[in-house]
């Protein structure tokens, strides 16, 4: 793979953008890198098969926790506007997939010519139509949601386009792969809660992981970087401690009783812990349940990047490199379960953990087995 291919997919799995990392929409997002070269479709896949090649399906079911942690975040619970919100997220990560195949068809016709479209099995003027397509309708399922979420979902397509159509050439890229997933998780607070400033410190979490695995995918396929999965792992420790160790919020659904006079308020009348202000809401203690939940979740979180992070450390060859570069991926769904879990929302962040075996048994389905998610 490129290094200009390997970033863009390698959020994919950081996603719309919203590009995991979708190309920009493999921002929002990156898809997971398997390291395996997938056969040609025959009859049976058809171009179906092609599409699904194309899209990357399996690496969709990492796109839903964004919103969801985004919603628990801003302290509210999933609603209709949530579901707009994962709606327009999965619409721009595609959007990113197939745009960052049609951007990147010169090379992969050299380095992948079993590729949709550089085999001829999708016209690249279809993959444009379908990413134009698609961006269309995630600023329409937005626009659904209300004016804040578009407020969001705009910018998150303009990232998208500008890291596939320039950006992942760059120093730049890197940096907007991260501010793609940060905006995909504001796109859930923005549409649930209808704002995005609690929400900041997960957005600031989520893209500084998705930031350590796009600097780690520019080196997939040549390897030799010691620097770039060192300063992953790092990153990896460092989240680990921040979630485990952060403020947890007040339960989902739970901030409206918290006003004053309204019953499941703690002492309205006392001044805030945050604030020191009367009648304000005291922060939420984090329950021993919750805690503990949100610890098992970091460290599923850690042991899923670390590992495959220090071998390719201890031998930056690409074949290590490329599995640093999954198991990062591999990782964005338990750390988005994380938290939702550290924002006070449990059964959010199961929902959210349980994507992770739902997307490997998508995957290992007889119709998604030659299907390559990178």
């Amino acid at each position: 793979m490129s290094r200009t291919a390997a970033a863009a997919r390698a959020a994919s799995e950081a996603g719309p953008p919203v590009p995991e990392q979708r190309s920009a929409a493999g921002a929002v997002a990156p898809a997971a890198s398997s390291g395996s070269v997938p056969r040609a479709f025959g009859p049976r896949s058809g171009r179906a098969g092609a599409w699904a090649e194309l899209l990357r399906l399996p690496a969709l079911f990492t796109v839903p926790g964004d919103a969801l942690a985004g919603a628990a975040a801003a302290g509210a619970r999933p609603g209709p506007r949530t579901l707009l919100a994962i709606g327009s997220s999965l619409c721009l990560y595609e959007a990113g997939m197939a745009l960052n195949d049609w951007a990147d068809r010169a090379e992969d016709a050299v380095e992948r010519p079993h590729r949709p479209l550089p085999s001829g099995r999708i016209r690249p003027a279809a993959a444009l139509a379908a990413a134009g397509a698609l961006t269309g309708a995630g600023l329409a399922l937005a626009a659904g949601a209300g004016r804040p979420a578009l407020a969001v979902a705009a910018p998150l397509a303009a990232t998208v386009w500008a890291y596939d159509l320039t950006l992942k050439h760059t120093p730049a890229g890197p940096a907007a792969m991260a501010a793609a997933r940060g905006l995909d998780l504001l796109l859930g607070a923005a549409a649930t809660g209808g704002g995005t400033r609690a929400a900041l410190p997960s957005a600031a979490l989520l893209g500084s992981h998705t930031l350590a695995v796009t600097a780690v995918s520019r080196r997939e396929t040549t390897g030799g970087s010691v620097l770039a999965p060192l300063a992953a792992l790092a990153t990896t420790g460092a989240l680990t401690r921040l979630v485990t160790a952060g403020r947890i919020r007040l339960p989902a659904g739970r901030r409206a009783a918290a006003a004053p006079g309204l019953p499941g308020s703690n002492r309205a009348a006392q001044p805030s812990r945050t604030t020191g202000l009367p009648g304000s809401a005291p922060a939420a203690q984090p329950s021993r349940t919750t805690g503990a939940l949100t610890t098992a979740l970091a460290a599923a979180y850690a042991a899923t990047a670390a590992r495959p992070y220090f071998h390719a450390t201890l031998n930056p060859s690409p074949p290590l490199v490329q599995r640093a570069v999954g198991g990062g991926i591999r990782a964005t769904v338990p750390l988005q379960a994380a938290l939702a879990a550290r924002s006070g929302a449990p059964v959010t962040s199961l929902l959210v953990a349980a994507l992770a075996p739902a997307g490997r048994m998508f995957a290992k389905r007889a119709a998604m087995r030659k299907v390559s998610i990178t």
